[in-house]
């Protein structure tokens, strides 16, 4: 056995106690190999705990340790840092807990925050910034840290309360669509919910970063008056919260 072939077995053992791997590790026995393999678990599931620690208190100790033990025995770390390892937890949560919508937007928001305080950096702009621009040309950047997507549940409320460490709201859908909206402003991950609407104006602008697309989706969808309004007061709050971080015309 060459030690390549020893380091794949082992690192077979590990990730799904195959007994065949385990079988090949020449004067291995069980129990030594048990100890690696506690060790490799305990350190997956801290590594979790760590990136979710308000979905942790949300669903309980024994549902947590559930879904990580689930999570670890199908998926092995995929990337030099265990940070990137709760990635993917969002697909074990949706297959254990199908009918809890809650639970997959509250793991979401935890790894949005995480991914946004470590974005790349991006000066804002201020509203001096805007001072003579054309605005039939004007193309605006987003931040590099915005994270969204839809949401049907209150996780945000649940999320603002665990994190002050009150009581959170019971579980509930929301009257209608919304969307959760994250970012970093300065030094600060920030979490908030919005419409469905402002989902689709930070899409659009996104995709396009033309000011005038922007305003040409969201007169489509409001009439003419109401739609060149909202531009300008979603591009306010935008600029208020720093999420545009760059300007420049055709």
């Amino acid at each position: 056995m060459t030690l390549g072939d020893l380091q794949r077995d082992f690192r077979l053992w590990l990730a799904s106690g195959a007994q065949d791997a385990a079988g090949r590790l020449a004067g291995a026995t069980g129990a030594g190999l048990a100890v690696y393999q506690n060790n490799y678990r305990a350190q997956l599931v801290g590594c979790l705990e760590e990136s979710y620690p308000q979905l942790r208190a949300h669903m309980g100790e024994e549902a947590f340790l559930h879904a990580a033990v689930r999570h670890i025995g199908k998926y092995p770390p995929h990337a030099w840092t265990l940070d990137a390892y709760a990635d993917d937890f969002d697909a074990t949560l949706a297959a254990l807990f199908p009918a809890n919508p809650d639970i997959h937007e509250l793991a979401w928001i935890e790894l949005a925050l995480g991914a946004a305080f470590i974005a790349a950096d991006a000066l804002p702009v201020g509203p001096a910034d805007f001072a003579g621009v054309d605005w039939d040309t004007v193309h605006l950047r987003l931040s590099p840290s915005l994270r969204m997507r839809a949401a049907t549940t209150n996780a945000a409320a649940i999320w603002r309360a665990l994190g002050s460490g009150a009581t959170p709201p019971e579980s509930a859908m929301l009257p209608e669509p919304g969307a959760l909206i994250v970012w970093r402003s300065g030094y600060v991950s920030c979490l908030r919910a919005a419409d469905l609407l402002e989902l689709d104006a930070l899409a659009t602008l996104q995709v396009h970063g033309s000011f005038s697309a922007l305003c040409e989706m969201l007169v489509g969808r409001l009439g003419e008056d109401e739609g060149i309004a909202r531009a300008g007061a979603l591009l306010a709050d935008w600029i208020g919260a720093e999420l545009i971080t760059g300007i420049t015309a055709d």
